[in-house]
């Protein structure tokens, strides 16, 4: 088989909002619809010219992909589908999207993430017996049927304890994650990439990115009590939201003149063990390094990460010596919050918005990279074409 190269051309997202809260009553295929029109209308592709949507997803259940498909007016014949690999899910999608293009199967292929938290149907554990009363699962499940999953935690708290990572410094970078994400709004560097799904300020700006006040955060309580460093304030918490790109074929590129575009260079995942979850990304860009022959690694001038916590950010450049600067420059996941299934797609999103819309000063290539619940990573190195 021959594989050509494939491009994405457009790349747009919600604001995260927190549960309950921005999209609080939006269903997941009123989520996305917009944000799948607003990425076609910027890539210059008619709904009626796409093969196919792939949609990363962790709590709807069924294939939210064809309710997106029909809800923003792509052809009845377009093929829809929907990967779960929980919060991997949506960088997941975006990969198989790339790789369907590249070997011939479409041209035009919308593919990305989206969770609906607050309108996704509940989960209820099956009792194992007639005298047990049923009781709710967490979104995003660890493998465990109890309500309250204390070692979920304790699990996450390894990787501090491990680097000797304080609850001072994981604070302070926590701190700094609300600053950057404040910077960047104010000096615009969201417009174009966020699409208000109504005409107000709120729809443009991601709800949890707020400037945080230090000594709150040194007051919040850790979720391990009375040794943990991990808090609410230094931790990702879920949200809505939506991202989507657009990935056409080398013949769809060249056609529209070849516009400005990211290109996949390479991708790995991988599986840790459970309880060390905390270090999947980082071993999956490790993986990655391995296969980049070659490649210099200073040339990456961007790694947008999904972090869990802001100990995950510090281990990530320690450990394989990144400049820290260049680990989410406009702020990460604990500003922003963690949209489940659509994470990873928002990473690629803002690797678009940096090496493409406003290529100032991050050069060529760019990283996206998560872990997932239960011990699993993935990385994907990208190249903006210009």
């Amino acid at each position: 088989m021959t594989f050509s190269t494939s491009y994405i051309i457009a790349a747009r997202r919600t604001a995260l909002g927190r549960i309950g809260g921005l999209h609080r009553n939006r269903r997941i295929a009123e989520l996305s619809a917009p944000v799948v029109l607003a990425a076609l209308a910027d890539a210059g592709v008619s709904p009626a010219e796409v093969d196919e949507l792939i949609v990363g997803n962790a709590s709807e259940g069924g294939n939210p992909a064809r309710l997106i498909s029909l809800a923003a007016g792509l052809p009845e014949n377009a093929a829809s589908y929907s990967i779960d690999r929980q919060c991997a899910s949506g960088l997941d999608a975006i990969i198989a999207a790339i790789r369907a293009v590249s070997a011939g199967d479409a041209d035009v292929v919308v593919a990305g993430g989206a969770d609906s938290i607050s309108t996704a149907p509940w989960r209820i554990a099956k009792p194992r017996s007639l005298y047990q009363i049923p009781h709710f699962m967490r979104v995003e499940p660890a493998g465990v049927d109890t309500a309250d999953d204390p070692a979920q935690f304790e699990a996450s708290e390894l990787l501090p304890r491990r680097l000797k990572i304080s609850r001072a410094r994981q604070d302070a970078i926590a701190m700094r994650s609300h600053l950057k994400a404040e910077a960047a709004r104010s000096a615009r560097r969201f417009v174009g990439e966020i699409v208000p799904i109504r005409a107000n300020a709120d729809e443009a700006r991601d709800q949890s990115a707020v400037e945080p006040d230090l000594d709150d955060l040194e007051d919040m309580v850790p979720f391990a009590p009375p040794d943990g460093t991990l808090t609410p304030g230094n931790t990702s918490s879920l949200h809505d939201g939506a991202a989507f790109v657009v990935v056409v074929s080398e013949k769809v590129w060249k056609a529209r003149g070849k516009p400005p575009a990211l290109r996949l260079v390479s991708a790995a995942s991988l599986g840790v063990a459970p309880e060390k979850d905390g270090e999947a990304p980082i071993e999956a860009v490790r993986k990655l390094y391995g296969r980049l022959n070659g490649f210099k690694r200073d040339e990456i001038g961007v790694f947008e990460l999904s972090e869990s916590s802001a100990a995950q950010e510090i281990a990530l450049a320690e450990l394989l010596d990144i400049d820290p600067a260049k680990i989410n420059p406009d702020g990460g996941a604990i500003a922003r919050g963690h949209p489940l299934g659509a994470s990873g797609a928002v990473l690629v999103v803002r690797l678009f918005s940096a090496l493409v819309r406003t290529p100032d000063a991050k050069g060529r290539y760019g990283v996206a990279t998560l872990g997932a619940i239960g011990g699993l990573g993935l990385a994907a190195l990208f190249e903006a074409v210009r």
